[in-house]
């Protein structure tokens, strides 16, 4: 059992390492899946793995989003900022 603890958090580690830009939502995430994976059963590393991927997941979604509400540069707009 020790043995997958550490191989998740090995991986954990290299996906975070990947680039400062996509550990946008890691840290939150992994503190709150590894809280509530204590509490779970003592699976605090599987919890922080699982909540650091979920939170990146959600950081990246929430930043297509933004980029998809914004419009192209260049577009003309009005005086109310309306294209």
């Amino acid at each position: 059992m020790k043995n997958l603890f550490a191989t998740v958090a090995v991986a954990v580690l290299a996906l975070a390492s990947i680039s400062p830009a996509d550990a946008r939502g890691c840290i939150k995430g992994a503190v709150v899946g590894g809280v509530a994976g204590h509490y779970a059963g003592h699976h605090g590393m599987l919890g922080a793995a699982a909540g650091c991927l979920y939170g990146r997941h959600r950081a990246n979604e929430q930043a297509n989003e933004r980029e998809r509400q914004q419009p192209p540069h260049g577009q003309p707009r009005d005086a109310q900022g309306k294209m």
